[in-house]
């Protein structure tokens, strides 16, 4: 077997395994999807399985738009996640060009302490975080919610924006330094573009976690007027049934959002999580 046939093989079964991958992959995106197309329970519940829907049914978007409160549970998780989103990278900027740049006690143990944080269940911190909202009235509101998820980010964003300034040469803010900036003026104007990939890709993980959290949610949001994606979906759940058809509409809809905001940031998301991977 010469080098060109064995080079052959190897990039076809390459496309098989990438193509099995990638079918594993979409196949619950295409399943709810169809489920989604379906304009009865019968049809989703139907036995053999009927996998194509017959005829295509927007019924389930119409309910969840029209019927429901689909709409304005979306604009509450844009706002909300948004919100929180960005706080937590503007904090975690601050946060963490202190930590790389500067030479303090016990920098390593605060570092530690932010990881350790994401590894406390949030049942735990429920009984106190109630306590603190409702002393300053922010239960069954956004800004709450926002607040709560801005605290939530923030000490994964403070230890992954750590290894991005640490990739900065500090010459660079010398120079900075040289022609009269101050540390915040060098930071925003000098280091901050540098590390834009960095701060993207952080942007995007902390819109997404807020977007798809549920617990704080449910927990935190009573009133229907301010419920979010999440909790809305989880409403579609009854004493005795599942409304999977409109589960799906919602759940597909609601991938809109992230789709475009990741189609929108995908450069600076790859540049982000590969930056450091090499030297030079």
């Amino acid at each position: 077997m010469n080098y060109k046939t064995k080079r052959r093989i190897e990039q076809v079964l390459k496309y098989i395994v990438l193509a099995a991958f990638l079918i594993l992959v979409m196949f619950p995106f295409v399943w709810m999807l169809l489920t989604s197309l379906k304009g009865t329970q019968g049809e989703i519940y139907a036995f053999p399985v009927q996998y194509l829907p017959k005829p295509v049914s927007f019924v389930n978007y119409e309910a969840m738009l029209w019927k429901g409160n689909f709409g304005k549970y979306m604009l509450n998780s844009f706002f909300s996640s948004t919100v929180a989103a960005t706080l937590a990278v503007f904090v975690a900027i601050l946060a963490s060009y202190v930590i790389s740049r500067f030479r303090f006690r016990f920098k390593n143990v605060l570092l530690l302490f932010f990881l350790i944080t994401q590894m406390i269940p949030m049942f735990i911190m429920l009984a106190p975080l109630y306590q603190m909202l409702a002393k300053f009235k922010m239960l069954n509101n956004l800004k709450g919610l926002a607040f709560l998820y801005t605290n939530m980010m923030i000490p994964f964003s403070v230890v992954t924006l750590c290894g991005f300034f640490d990739g900065v040469p500090k010459s660079l803010e010398e120079a900075a330094w040289i022609d009269g900036c101050g540390y915040l003026k060098a930071l925003f104007k000098v280091v901050v573009p540098v590390i834009k990939p960095g701060i993207a890709a952080t942007f995007i993980f902390a819109f997404i976690n807020s977007w798809n959290e549920l617990f704080m949610a449910v927990m935190f949001i009573d009133v229907d007027a301010f419920k979010t994606i999440p909790v809305g979906l989880n409403g579609l759940i009854l004493k005795y049934d599942i409304k999977w058809g409109e589960m799906a509409a919602g759940t597909i809809m609601s991938l809109v959002p992230t789709m475009c905001l990741f189609a929108f940031a995908q450069k600076y998301m790859i540049e982000g999580l590969t930056a450091g991977s090499v030297k030079g």
